[in-house]
C-alpha cells in the first residue's frame, strides 16, 4: 500500500502568493532589461500585465523591497533598486498582510459579535481602557501598536472563550515585516484617526449589548484598512 506523504506544514511545498508573484516580477525586469534606478509600469498597469490583483501585486512589491531589489517611492511609483543585487532573495515572511486581513474579516467580525452577547461589566471596563490607552499614544507608533493589539484581545478575552483569545494572538503575531512595511507606505493620518472612531464605535455596541451592531462596526473597521493597504 502507497503510503501518503503528511502535510506539509509549513507550506514549503506551495510558495507563498507574494513569493511567486515576486519572481514574474523578477522575470519582467530582466526580460524587458528595466535597469537600476529606472521606474516600474505603474501598479494597475503591472497588475494587468502579469495578471494579478492589485493587492498581491502589492504584497510582492513590498516583500521585493524588503529584499533590495525595488524601491517603492510614495507618490512617483516602483524603481528598481540602485543597490539591487542579481537574483536577490525575496524573504519569507509568513503570511501576506492582505491573507491576514482576510482572515481577520472572517473570524474578528464573529468575535466582536461574540463579545457583545457575553462581555461581563469589567471585560467592557478592559476594552474601554484599551481604547483609551490607544488615543493617548496616537502619536507613539510602538504604543499605539501595542494599544491596538491590547484592544483587540480585550474584545477576544470578553467572549469568554479562551480558545478565541489564542486565536487572535496568533493573528496579531502574523503582522510581520511585510506588513509593517506596507504600514509605512500607506497608512495616512486620515486612517489612523478614522481607526479611534473605528474602535469608539466597536466599544459602543459591545459596551451595549449590541451584537449586529458590533459585527457591522467591526466588519467596517476591517474593510477600511484592507480598502486603504490597497488602493494607497
Amino acid at each position: 500500500m502507497k503510503k501518503t506523504a503528511a502535510p506539509n506544514e509549513n507550506g514549503a511545498n506551495e510558495p507563498r502568493l507574494y513569493r511567486v508573484v515576486s519572481s514574474r516580477i523578477e522575470e519582467l525586469i530582466r526580460l524587458e532589461n528595466i535597469r537600476p534606478g529606472e521606474r516600474l509600469p505603474a501598479e494597475r498597469e503591472l497588475a494587468t500585465k502579469l495578471g494579478v490583483s492589485r493587492t498581491s501585486l502589492r504584497e510582492a512589491l513590498i516583500a521585493l523591497e524588503l529584499g533590495g531589489t525595488v524601491e517603492v517611492r510614495g507618490g512617483s511609483g516602483v524603481y528598481v533598486s540602485e543597490q539591487a543585487k542579481p537574483q536577490a532573495e525575496v524573504p519569507t515572511a509568513g503570511p501576506g498582510p492582505f491573507e491576514v486581513l482576510a482572515a481577520r474579516r472572517l473570524i474578528e467580525v464573529e468575535v466582536a459579535a461574540l463579545a457583545a452577547k457575553h462581555a461581563s461589566d469589567s471585560a467592557i471596563d478592559a476594552i474601554l481602557r484599551a481604547v483609551e490607552e490607544m488615543e493617548q499614544h496616537h502619536e507613539d507608533r510602538s504604543g499605539n501598536e501595542s494599544a491596538d493589539r491590547n484592544f483587540h484581545l480585550a474584545i477576544a478575552r470578553a467572549t469568554g472563550n479562551s480558545a478565541m483569545v489564542g486565536v487572535i494572538e496568533y493573528l496579531w503575531s502574523q503582522r510581520g515585516s511585510l506588513w509593517h512595511k506596507l504600514k509605512e507606505h500607506f497608512q495616512t493620518e486620515e486612517l489612523r484617526q478614522q481607526t479611534l472612531l473605528d474602535h469608539r464605535n466597536i466599544f459602543a455596541a459591545i459596551a451595549s449589548h449590541d451584537v449586529a451592531g458590533a459585527r457591522t462596526a467591526m466588519r467596517a473597521h476591517l474593510d477600511r484598512v484592507t480598502r486603504t493597504f490597497s488602493r494607497g
